[in-house]
């Protein structure tokens, strides 16, 4: 999932993670079982929601400004998304794998990998994610890691295949690991972001009920999520591709 847990006030240095880092190990995906009630069967990997078309739109970036909680200062921060080519199994589900990289003034701050799957009846779900974070250039913790099958983790909605207004449903159900919830609050919005105009945008608002934190984010049909808003800042759409890139195209994206 695009994550907007800030990391701030911290001077950290940069590491290049995009292409160099291998896929999550197969071994742990084997570890997970099979989720009571859920089918592997009516689940494929090909995510082509309108509203979240990973199957299309392989490479975005997101940017914004955000203000520290403690410093009272700007730090401005940058997500790289990429789909990668390769699947794997999660509870017995072949998914999506989604590599994360997010970065605070330029300092490598988290690299996650996402797990995604679309239902035959077009709902996608989010199977988990596992997750490293960085101090100082230097891992410390997977705080937030969770998968669909390892104990009482189930597969998320991520979004229905027909969103209205009013649908609330569970993206993350990992007890005490990862609760979000996530709520329609319109389904026709004009949006204009550095990326472009767009028109006939869902807008949720997602709640953490660990952290007792709520953003509200920005869905647009042949997009995906194009901003991200708390109410410490905003990260905004900047550049989206539908092909894989180099770490160099991503540090200065052209139109």
């Amino acid at each position: 999932m695009l994550h907007t847990t800030h990391t701030r006030g911290v001077a950290l240095m940069a590491v290049l993670v995009l292409f160099t880092l291998s896929l999550p190990g197969s071994s742990r995906a084997q570890e997970a079982t099979p989720t009571a009630g859920i089918d592997p069967a009516r689940f494929g990997p090909t995510v082509s929601h309108s509203f979240f078309p990973l199957a299309s739109v392989r490479v975005k970036v997101l940017e914004g400004d955000f203000t520290d909680e403690e410093s009272g200062e700007t730090v401005h921060e940058r997500v790289e998304e990429q789909v990668l080519p390769d699947t794997i199994e999660v509870a017995g589900i072949e998914v999506t794998v989604v590599e994360v990289t997010e970065y605070a003034d330029g300092a490598l701050t988290e690299h996650t990998y996402d797990y995604y799957a679309q239902h035959e009846d077009g709902t996608v779900y989010y199977l988990g994610e596992d997750v490293d974070k960085y101090e100082d250039g230097v891992l410390v913790s997977h705080e937030g890691t969770w998968r669909a099958g390892e104990g009482q983790n189930q597969p998320g909605v991520f979004l229905p295949p027909v969103p209205q207004v009013g649908d609330t449903f569970e993206q993350e159900r990992a007890p005490g690991l990862a609760e979000d919830r996530s709520t329609v609050l319109a389904v026709d919005e004009a949006v204009t972001v550095a990326a472009g105009s767009f028109t006939g945008c869902l807008r949720t608002e997602d709640v953490n009920p660990l952290d007792d934190t709520t953003e509200q984010k920005v869905y647009c049909p042949g997009v995906g999520i194009v901003r991200e808003q708390d109410e410490e800042g905003a990260l905004e759409l900047v550049y989206f591709a539908s092909s894989l890139v180099t770490p160099a195209a991503l540090a200065s994206p052209v139109d």
